[in-house]
């Protein structure tokens, strides 16, 4: 198969449905090989997943399967990459399978959504767990693979596609141990975009909004027939599909020179997130005392541009 991935090999996390298999499968239609990731467990991370669960074919095989009848490579991985030893394996597969590792896309999750004050401590550090050293470890075996080959002399064409949120940019009532993982992606990324730079690594971060187990809820009304496609062909807003060109780009050699970035990616938009940058600011040359302090932030607001409303807020 030939297309912009080429001859590269892929490792996708939580890729037996939704975003995750939305990637791979396009990934294996650019002619990616694809090591197919997913632990199969229900939308609380706990038990098994139920579509397929225990019954025939894991999801990761499934989508296995519907590459190789489509003409592609892939292996199915059923570790869990919030650990050492999945993540690990998770790259040792891809060596294993197809003698290579060019683009990790970490993609795995799922929610526990409370407020604040019902908010269990096993419920945040599952969140926490799962998102933010989910991301974080596959990240380390797959740099540590690169950093290898670059020393060796083989410097890598690599890339990595970090997945945050909405959340994580602006906040989401009800999710606070979510927005928070998911912010802290952003964190990850810049730092990696930066410290890997050397070995031939790039790292951007994406925000999507499609139709999956986590939004079916939000998305309801857009319900679509499985496999993304809309009734008559009409243009299906919410299909992660939509997402999943951008996310391999990313993954391929064609955006050198794009890194350290977060974007957003929904329906038919593509937006660029510009992050924290320095506003209004006032330098009095000496200590402020607590009034003057408070008079100038608010002097500092007025010019300020308003923030962006939290997910779910009444403003």
């Amino acid at each position: 198969m030939t297309g912009i991935c080429s001859g590269r090999v892929v490792a996708v996390t939580g890729a037996g449905r939704g975003l995750g298999r939305a990637h791979a499968l396009a990934f294996a239609a650019e002619g990616a090989s694809v090591v197919v990731n997913d632990l199969d467990v229900g939308l609380d991370g706990a038990g098994e997943g139920g579509e397929g669960g225990g019954v025939g074919a894991s999801p990761a095989q499934q989508v296995v399967n519907e590459i190789t009848a489509r003409g592609g490579q892939a292996v199915a991985h059923g570790g869990d990459i919030a650990t050492s030893e999945g993540a690990a394996t998770l790259v040792a597969t891809a060596l294993e399978s197809f003698g290579r590792l060019d683009t990790l896309v970490n993609n795995a999750g799922f929610l526990r959504d409370r407020m604040l004050v019902n908010l269990d401590e096993d419920d945040w550090d599952a969140v926490i767990r799962v998102h933010l050293k989910g991301h974080f470890l596959p990240l380390k075996y797959a740099a540590r693979y690169w950093r290898a080959e670059s020393k060796a002399g083989r410097t890598p064409v690599a890339r990595v596609i970090n997945t945050s949120s909405g959340a994580g940019l602006l906040g989401s009532v009800g999710q606070g141990n979510y927005a928070a993982a998911k912010a802290g992606i952003i964190g990850l990324t810049l730092v990696s975009a930066t410290e890997l730079a050397p070995y031939g690594v790039q790292v951007n971060a994406l925000a999507p909004a499609a139709r999956t187990r986590m939004t079916e809820q939000v998305f309801a009304s857009t319900m679509a027939a499985p496999g993304g496609g809309a009734p008559d062909d009409a243009f299906d807003a919410m299909a992660p599909e939509n997402v999943s060109p951008l996310v391999v780009w990313l993954g391929s050699p064609a955006c050198d020179g794009v890194t350290g970035r977060v974007f957003e990616a929904e329906a038919g938009r593509i937006t660029v997130m510009e992050g924290w940058r320095p506003g209004p600011t006032a330098d009095k040359g000496a200590r402020w005392t607590p009034p003057e302090a408070g008079e100038t932030v608010r002097e500092l607001l007025t010019a300020a541009e308003p923030p962006q409303p939290v997910y779910g807020s009444a403003h």
